[in-house]
């Protein structure tokens, strides 16, 4: 059964979701009890489990709409009219800045730690956040290209390459711990190459 037909909105689903939040952003899924997050939420576990009847729904409902809020977030505020020397950089940062906020670092690491034994909530995360974005830079490529601005032929490929170029360096070093914090100036430094070497590949001339 889908999440989609099992959840219930209703007044207080906003509040039960900040709740859950909360809990799993500070305890991990299996650490979170079903106790605090009602608490957290300020309601009682029958109208938490009126909305979510399971835990691992309640997690992707949470993680699904903290990315796509996110991620809505940093495309409107692109300008996709604009040339790809213009729009890349700027969606590289917002891409960076989410990669690298709290929130998306501790729910990517809740994603993995549970993936095999839930893989619907990694599918759901991928899908709400990073699918989003790869979606937004595809069709700006499209469009770039038409412009002329671009030669591309694999948009989808192109727009992957892109994301795993601003990936480059510092999302190992976050991923293993070696690296806990990520100034503007280091993202400045990852986007400018990655747009200057996606640029060399695809640049019209």
């Amino acid at each position: 059964m889908t999440a989609e037909a099992v959840i219930r909105k209703g007044r207080k689903f906003d509040q039960v979701l900040e709740g859950a939040r909360e809990i799993f952003l500070r305890d991990g899924f299996e650490g979170a009890s079903v106790d605090d997050i009602a608490k957290a939420a300020g309601v009682s576990k029958a109208t938490l489990y009126s909305y979510f009847p399971d835990k691992r729904l309640l997690f992707t409902e949470m993680a699904s709409s903290q990315c796509c809020e996110q991620a809505d977030h940093a495309l409107l505020t692109l300008d996709l009219s604009q040339p790809p020397r213009v729009v890349l950089p700027q969606a590289g940062r917002k891409f960076l800045c989410f990669l690298y906020s709290e929130t998306a670092m501790r729910i990517f690491r809740i994603c993995v730690a549970e993936s095999d034994r839930f893989p619907e909530i990694g599918r759901q995360f991928y899908q709400s956040g990073p699918m989003v974005m790869r979606r937004a830079v595809t069709t700006y490529l499209i469009e770039a290209t038409q412009r002329g601005e671009l030669q591309i032929d694999d948009m989808n490929l192109a727009a992957d390459q892109f994301a795993e170029l601003c990936k480059a360096d510092l999302w190992p070093k976050v991923l293993f711990g070696i690296q806990t914090d990520v100034t503007d100036a280091e993202i400045d430094r990852i986007v400018d190459g990655a747009t200057a070497t996606f640029m060399a590949r695809y640049g019209a001339n």
